[in-house]
């Protein structure tokens, strides 16, 4: 039986966009707004993508960026 991944903590502060939604690769999502930060569980080697979101009454969002759960800082 495989050993499960590492259970990582880390954060993400947006600094650029009106709203982010941090996507997680079980489908779970993070919202966090123009000036706030968010800490989160996130697994080693985790995909996460970094969608903008410019308006909040439209289902549209922009995808960012791709980034691994190590890229992210360490809470």
């Amino acid at each position: 039986m495989p050993t499960p991944p590492k259970k990582l903590r880390k954060q993400y502060k947006n600094n650029d966009y009106p709203n982010v939604i941090l996507r997680f690769e079980d489908g779970h999502e993070i919202e966090v707004i123009k000036g706030a930060g968010k800490t989160f569980d996130c697994y080693a080697g985790e995909t996460i993508k970094i969608l903008a979101m410019y308006d909040k009454t439209s289902k549209d969002r922009e995808l960012v960026k791709t980034w691994k759960a190590d890229e992210f800082p360490d809470a």
